[in-house]
């Protein structure tokens, strides 16, 4: 059990002093003692520059041990507020004026177009100055002329409390304004305790994190898991097909975490990277943040020789809501396992609690779960009915307590009154021996409002062309669920986090379906 007073930093004292928390290459690696006195030291200058409990902290910095330790130690003096490095200015100025964030933090020779929002918003910049000297992930704090802050009105120095928000995060707005999204300590800690739990995370192993550290599922599953239960973190500069086993063999870790489409890249190089494979055996692999099909499911155990967890998470939740338990309990493939921390129950449009097996909306409650969205009470009251948290999924529970999401409801296909669910299409698709990857989404019709299209990927030296894939999906399903487009590419549009998106893909893919 999480207790109801911890905090970021409070999980940083959970590790034995001398152990490693934080390591990469051919650095010095950064134990617990020097993790906390790293935070104690950054919290410190924090308050000395005026910042101070619930004041705003952007971060913008590259995927790497340095954002991982920033993320933790700004945490104990400040709400952090991690952002997409590849943002351009433009969008750099919305977050950070609607986060009202006080200062953004860079490292020092930095040439983000953040550093001149920042500038043209008033918002004071801060610089983290590595020290090669050091273990790695360490830094310093400077400002261009030591420049300070009048302290705010919300903010006190010292160490923050359970009940601060310790992350702020945007969720992803692909049809409507970005929403804010307020995680106070609780949330977070809470949430890394229940993935210890469903992983039975010990302080023997090391994940290495390919997630992009500005996103909840590499920050909550990977970073602050690892710290609750006392294990190391490889933290690599992202995610890179061709240098996975490299990091692997130099890693030696215990598992990794990663969206569905990593897992896929990964699986296309596994072939000529047995031998790392067989030397460094994985005790399990996780997969999170989108529907993992279950044919690549069955690939990655045979390939790896382990378990493959998918879990289901969110950013409302801190990340983890539901995961597939390990041996000797079943993993059911198609399914997010069964609620992993909160509660979780399906619920009908009037707000009533179905039964077992009945479709419905997923609704969870919890301590991990966000107490609501930010200056929005329009989202708060759609989204919270009765104490519980509308995730906007469709799924059911079945009588063993598993949770199959059959579609997220913004995204399933209305074509003339027929409701598709894209995810039942995508697991058809996956079965076309040629087919690697594939999503299906809704294009416009003039006549039905919406029709079933899909793009996909063929596996390397394999062809097929639109009619023999639709010819092999005819076979399978009913008539008014087979694409009436199939779109071949060599790549399909992904988000920031790698994620597949169906959402606005007609629009990106106007050209291929005209």
């Amino acid at each position: 059990m999480v207790s109801e007073s911890e905090t970021v930093l409070g999980l940083i004292k959970r590790g034995r002093s001398s152990s490693v928390a934080i390591c990469y290459e051919n650095q010095a690696p950064l134990t617990y003692q020097g993790f906390g006195e790293l935070a104690i030291d950054t919290v410190s200058a924090l308050n000395q520059i005026g910042i101070g409990r619930n004041d705003r902290v952007a971060i913008v910095l590259p995927n790497g041990a340095m954002m991982a330790t920033a993320f933790v130690c700004v945490s104990g003096a400040a709400t952090t507020a991690p952002l997409n490095p590849n943002y351009r200015q433009e969008e750099f100025e919305f977050y950070l004026d609607d986060l009202n964030a006080r200062a953004l933090m860079v490292e020092q020779g930095s040439d983000s177009p953040a550093i001149d929002a920042a500038k043209k918003l008033g918002i004071l910049v801060i610089y983290l100055v590595a020290d090669d000297s050091q273990s790695t992930g360490c830094f310093r704090l400077e400002t261009v002329d030591d420049a300070k802050l009048e302290p705010s009105g919300d903010g006190s120095s010292g160490l923050a409390e359970a009940s601060d928000v310790a992350l702020i995060l945007h969720t992803s707005g692909t049809t409507s304004r970005p929403k804010i999204v307020p995680l106070t300590h609780q949330n977070v800690c809470a949430s890394a305790a229940n993935i210890v739990a469903s992983l039975d995370l010990t302080d023997q192993d090391r994940c290495m994190n390919i997630m992009p550290l500005f996103h909840i599922h590499g920050l909550i599953a990977v970073i602050l898991s690892s710290l609750r239960a006392g294990a190391s973190v490889y933290c690599t500069p992202g995610f890179n097909a061709l240098k996975f086993f490299t990091w692997m063999e130099d890693a030696k870790p215990t598992w990794y975490s990663a969206v569905p489409t990593m897992h896929q890249a990964i699986l296309s190089r596994a072939g000529r990277a047995k031998s790392i494979i067989d030397a460094h055996p994985l005790r399990l692999i996780r997969s999170s943040s989108s529907s993992l099909p279950p044919q690549v499911m069955a690939e990655l155990e045979a390939t790896f020789q382990t378990p493959v967890i998918e879990a289901y998470g969110m950013t409302e939740a801190a990340h983890q809501m539901a995961s597939n338990p390990l041996p000797p309990l079943g993993r059911k493939p198609g399914t997010v396992g069964l609620a992993a921390g909160p509660e979780v129950a399906i619920m009908n449009e009037q707000g009533d609690l179905l039964t077992q097996g009945e479709i419905g909306e997923i609704v969870i409650r919890g301590d991990n779960v966000t107490e609501g969205y930010e200056n929005n009470p329009k989202a708060n009251a759609e989204n919270f009915t009765s104490g519980w948290f509308r995730t906007g999924d469709q799924g059911t529970i079945d009588n063993e307590g598993y949770i199959a999401i059959t579609g997220r409801l913004k995204e399933i296909i209305n074509r003339g009154g027929e409701k598709i669910s894209p995810r039942e299409v995508d697991e058809v698709l996956m079965d076309h021996p040629a087919i690697s990857q594939c999503v299906t989404f809704a294009m416009p019709h003039a006549k039905l409002g919406e029709e079933v299209a899909a793009a996909v990927v063929l596996r390397d030296g394999e062809t097929a062309d639109e009619k023999a894939i639709r010819d092999f999906m005819a076979q399978r399903l009913a008539d008014f669920k087979v694409p009436r487009r199939v779109v071949i590419l060599d790549e399909i549009p992904k988000g920031a986090t790698g994620k597949l998106q169906r959402i606005g893909l007609a629009d990106k893919l106007a050209d291929h379906l005209a």
